[in-house]
């Protein structure tokens, strides 16, 4: 008996053999390498950043859906929402990225959104809304109690598993906190809030345990000048859009954008930063500049 193949079958076949190698950028001798097998969501060309929902990686993280980087622009002529992609996964101190990446087209579905396609959000200028939280104490807060000092707010996952997201987010308010303990005429003008965007697994005791080890202060934190904080999905979901900040849940997979916010002490819109690029030393002129004290720092 004669077999017939679809040709739609032929299509799929044709479109597995398309593939490309990226090159890789250089690493030091403590970099640690893991094989990554995924499905790619969204492309962010001008940010280097591919977003994939990946399978398990062995010896390092589960399954879950999460931007990495790709450093080679020429990836980006051939990536598309829907590929199948294979690579080596290279996390070297604070950075990771991927190299060695292989591409296969199983269909031409393109129904994924870009995460550049971000809605409108708010800009400098704007007020910010009176939102409700609930801290590391369990406690009800609202952005309208920091009225009269500079707040920066960030927004975190105590999960998130690569070094230049979430972590890098609360290394960076870290040293901002340590700077600011060291002078007092701007650690009294000023409060930092980190919200979770995980409010079932964020709980206040995860926050509480996350916050004391990132200020090094441990049990003797108080959380007085630097709170973290959570919330009902709708109260994160609320906060977040107004933003910009984009996450994706599902099967305990998240996967984000990054939105850092320096508000004024009128409750307005000073700078919104919305990538990891940006440096303490940045944050602390802003908050001078803010208060109207451009000659400090």
């Amino acid at each position: 008996m004669k077999r017939h193949v679809s040709p739609t079958l032929l299509v799929v076949i044709a479109s597995l053999l398309v593939s490309a190698a990226v090159s890789c950028r250089r690493s030091s001798s403590n970099a640690k390498r893991y094989e990554l097998k995924g499905k790619v969501v969204a492309i962010e060309p001008e940010k280097h950043l591919v977003t994939i929902a990946h399978e398990d990686i062995k010896d390092y993280m589960p399954g879950m859906t999460m931007p990495f980087t790709v450093p080679d622009d020429s990836a980006y002529a051939i990536l598309r929402p829907g590929d199948q992609v294979s690579a080596i996964l290279v996390v070297d101190g604070t950075q990771s990225w991927l190299e060695e990446l292989v591409i296969s087209r199983e269909s031409t579905d393109t129904s994924a959104k870009a995460a550049g396609d971000a809605p409108v959000e708010a800009k400098a200028g704007d007020d910010v809304p009176d939102y409700g939280l609930v801290n590391q104490d369990g406690h009800a807060i609202k952005l309208h109690n920091y009225r009269g000092k500079v707040l920066l707010l960030t927004f975190i996952y105590t999960r998130c598993p690569l070094p230049e997201q979430c972590n890098l987010m609360s290394e960076n308010f870290a040293d901002i906190e340590e700077e600011l303990q060291k002078r007092p005429e701007l650690l009294d003008k000023t409060h930092l809030l980190s919200v979770s965007f995980d409010p079932e697994y964020d709980t206040p005791a995860v926050l509480r345990s996350y916050g004391a080890a990132h200020t090094g202060r441990y049990s003797a934190e108080t959380f007085q000048h630097w709170e973290f904080a959570s919330g009902t999905k709708d109260q994160v979901k609320g906060i977040a859009q107004f933003f910009g900040l984009r996450y994706y849940e599902g099967s305990g997979q998240i996967v984000h954008s990054l939105r850092t916010v320096v508000i004024t002490p009128e409750g307005k819109i000073y700078k919104v930063y919305r990538g990891n690029e940006w440096k303490p030393d940045e944050i602390l002129k802003d908050v001078s500049a803010a208060l109207g004290t451009s000659n400090q720092p």
